[in-house]
């Protein structure tokens, strides 16, 4: 299996060697890195200015940490609680009904791409209880509860269980013709 990724025309090299890995060290991120890690999300495009989200986090081995443990689902809490850092990607709908989730993914694309900057990786996911996340960050029923990101360290992926470990390669994409169309739908 190929695992290289290779572009359909040229592109920055940061896009195609962002990875979203499983395995990691288990060593926190500092306080520092995610403060700029966040700081890049900040600068993310947001419709009317309104910037709709929020980010709660948890280092590895601080007092959230146990907490935060309980967001993941089982099957992401067997490899994600090695992450150095767990941020929970919020979005607050009053403040832009209909945007707040595209908006809040855009700077999780920023934030993905500044983590990479640093030498950290990022994993987002979705298969995380949002009742627990409700609970442990005490949040007010206006916000909804996007993502859990993992950030730290890449590992090595024999640390991982068999069944994560074999699947620790570059994600292939679809072909640009695929996912490009002018003017009207032709699929």
């Amino acid at each position: 299996m190929n695992h290289t990724r290779t572009a359909t025309v040229p592109i920055e090299p940061q896009f195609l060697s962002r990875t979203s890995p499983r395995a990691f060290t288990g060593k926190a991120v500092t306080r520092t890195q995610l403060e700029q890690i966040v700081e890049a999300a900040r600068w993310a495009p947001s419709a009317s200015n309104l910037q709709p989200w929020h980010f709660a986090y948890a280092l590895h081995g601080d007092a959230h940490w146990k907490a935060f443990s309980t967001i993941p689902n089982e099957f992401n809490r067997r490899w994600c609680l090695n992450a150095g850092a767990l941020i929970v990607l919020l979005s607050n709908p009053e403040a832009s009904a209909g945007k707040h989730a595209f908006d809040t993914g855009c700077a999780w694309g920023f934030m993905a791409l500044q983590a990479q900057a640093l030498g950290l990786a990022t994993h987002a996911m979705a298969g995380i209880d949002t009742e627990a996340a409700r609970r442990v960050l005490q949040l007010p029923d206006h916000w909804t509860v996007q993502a859990l990101v993992a950030v730290g360290q890449r590992g090595d992926a024999t640390t991982l269980p068999p069944d994560l470990a074999e699947r620790e390669v570059p994600s292939p994409r679809k072909p640009l013709v695929e996912i490009l169309t002018a003017g009207p739908w032709t699929a």
